[in-house]
């Protein structure tokens, strides 16, 4: 059966969503249910918390998200996120999607999360909307739980070449953020404030920035913040909270603008994509745009919608997966260089 339209299920974290689309990335409809109201009085997220809210969120998502497309009658294969992520919850979406694919008799598609926000920048959500980049490109994929740089000669050959070592960048800004009191998610928060505070209020380190390689760290990132909270005199006001949270901001873009650009001019690629939550930044957005421009480079950044969590990623990928077995991993090998195939074999690079 030739697959022209996918509905695919993401719930690998903390957002319960539902996508319908076509073959050449038109996005028909895509529905996303967010648990941020639910973990915010933790300060991140709860993997028990967000299975549960997933129970309650997948069935009038996914109804949704059909009804928006027509009807069953235009779906063609069904695909889910299976990994990497919060066991629980993958488990919620994954289950589901094999009850829906049996009860209507459509093909199942397990797609690599990670996959997913490296193929997103050919998403489009509008007849209006550029068409995606050129293979190959270098991708930095950039969220609360991923920082990594891969090659992307084809939807289905994925290299991995760096990522870091400790914290995700994502994770560094949610971090600061509860340090300074302002609340989850962080990263929103802090590219708010950056705005209006002064980046170069607080000497804050920016870790492996001259490093010959494509790896990453954020914790001592996070440490330099912790300390700055500690040796303040009293609370900090609002315009010390802003000067702190831009200084953070300028620390993570540039090492992660930097090194991007340089990983492009090692691989001898000229295209260069943002992906994951933090792509979101404008910080990050404006830095990596004025870096390229100057060394001729194309860099393509999905609307932000695109960015966070979402299933019209997951569908897209899922056009170039294989039918078969769906078997949830909660994360990917963290130092060898490769990528996962769909039946959960690793393929290192050599």
């Amino acid at each position: 059966m030739s697959v022209r339209t996918i509905l695919a299920i993401e719930s690998s974290c903390d957002e319960t969503a539902a996508a319908v689309v076509r073959a050449d990335g038109r996005v028909v409809s895509d529905v996303v249910a967010s648990q941020i109201d639910v973990h915010a009085r933790y300060g991140g997220v709860v993997p028990e918390l967000a299975s549960r809210a997933h129970l309650r969120s997948i069935v009038p998502v996914v109804e949704e998200a059909v009804e928006g497309a027509g009807g069953w009658p235009a779906i063609d294969a069904i695909a889910v996120t299976h990994g990497p992520g919060l066991v629980g919850a993958l488990l919620v979406g994954a289950q589901f999607a094999k009850g829906l694919a049996w009860a209507r008799g459509l093909p199942l598609l397990g797609v690599d999360h990670l996959d997913g926000h490296l193929l997103a920048c050919h998403l489009r959500h509008d007849d209006d909307a550029p068409i995606g980049p050129e293979y190959p490109y270098v991708a930095l994929l950039v969220s609360g739980g991923h920082t990594a740089l891969y090659r992307v000669d084809a939807p289905d050959d994925i290299a991995l070449l760096g990522q870091t070592r400790d914290d995700a960048a994502g994770e560094a800004f949610d971090k600061a953020a509860k340090l300074l009191g302002l609340g989850y998610p962080g990263g929103p928060v802090i590219d708010r404030l950056a705005k209006v505070g002064d980046p170069t209020a607080f000497e804050l380190p920016r870790p492996m920035l001259h490093r010959d390689d494509h790896d990453f760290s954020f914790s001592g990132l996070k440490t330099a913040v912790a300390r700055a909270v500690e040796t303040h005199e009293g609370p900090m006001d609002e315009a010390t909270q802003a000067d702190l949270a831009a200084s953070l901001q300028a620390a993570i873009v540039e090492v992660l603008a930097r090194k991007s650009v340089r990983c492009c001019m090692k691989e001898g690629v000229s295209r260069l994509v943002l992906g994951g939550g933090v792509a979101a930044n404008r910080g990050l957005r404006a830095r990596a745009a004025e870096l390229c421009e100057k060394k001729g480079f194309e860099l393509f950044v999905p609307p932000i919608r695109a960015c966070t969590d979402n299933a019209a990623m997951i569908a897209y990928a899922g056009f170039f997966a294989e039918p078969g077995e769906v078997a949830v991993y909660s994360r990917s090998p963290s130092r060898v260089r490769g990528r996962f195939r769909e039946d959960g074999t690793f393929i290192a690079r050599k």
